[in-house]
């Protein structure tokens, strides 16, 4: 996967805090500047979707937000305000799962009008206002990521690709990991069919979800605590295309768990 043998995860700090209407890659720019980092062709910036979203305007304030009859029902399910349900309701294509299996602790569990299956639909009130403002998933995180990497190319000369990430829990294991929900510039999958093993054993199966990978490698620095909300990632040997971050969605035809 690496080029090298080596991959270095450079974070740009001192980003502020971004508001509707920013442009998120000209404050990329002006941040690398800042913290002397190049861009160099091949390099891969992986943005935290919370940014996005806000620069994008994707945040509604709960005191605004008239809960149905059928979002009161669900909060009561799940212990949650049912203003926030409403909105998860209204992000949401179908709910895959909920209950309240510990007091207090209710868990919704839908599927994204983008395809996502996610805890409260990426609806996420952390790192927001402190207050009563939730942000929203963005509505083309693909497309939102091209912008990024076009305006980065734009103003650096530099071919770079662009991962938008969100962080989220996973059946069958504890724990939170960030994944890839939008990119750009980098095929979501790596297609290794066919090729051979360092046994000469020819690969039938392999589809590495590069990524996600590379996503989970710069949530180390990326933590909701870090207030580091963008990583270059730098030696990644990666397969540069379209495709967007939909590869990576599982077709229901080859879903067993569905």
């Amino acid at each position: 996967m690496s080029k090298t043998g080596e991959i270095r995860l450079v974070p740009l700090r001192g980003i502020p805090e971004v508001k509707k209407g920013d442009s998120l890659g000209e404050m990329i720019l002006s941040a690398a500047v800042r913290e002397d980092v190049s861009f160099l062709d091949g390099d891969i910036v992986v943005i935290a979707q919370k940014v996005v979203s806000k620069a994008e305007g994707r945040v509604v304030n709960l005191s605004g937000v008239k809960p149905s009859d059928f979002a009161l029902t669900v909060s009561r399910e799940v212990s949650k305000d049912p203003r926030l349900v409403e909105v998860i309701l209204g992000e949401s294509r179908r709910i895959v799962r909920m209950d309240e299996r510990e007091r207090g602790k209710g868990r919704l569990i839908v599927e994204t009008a983008g395809g996502l299956i996610l805890a409260n639909a990426g609806v996420d009130a952390s790192n927001v206002s402190g207050g009563e403002d939730v942000t929203l998933l963005p509505v083309d995180s693909d497309r939102s990521a091209g912008v990024i990497r076009k305006h980065i190319k734009k103003g650096t000369g530099k071919d770079v690709a662009v991962i938008i990430t969100d962080t989220v829990g996973r059946p069958w294991r504890d724990g939170l990991t960030d994944v890839a929900i939008g990119c750009s510039g980098i095929k979501a999958l790596s297609d290794r069919r066919g090729e051979t093993d360092s046994k000469g054993l020819t690969l039938t199966a392999t589809e590495m979800a590069t990524a996600d990978q590379v996503a989970c490698a710069a949530g180390l620095l990326m933590e909701k605590t870090a207030a580091i909300p963008v990583v270059v990632v730098r030696g990644v040997d990666y397969i540069r295309g379209e495709g967007g971050s939909g590869e990576l969605i599982r077709d229901p035809a080859h879903d067993l768990f569905r």
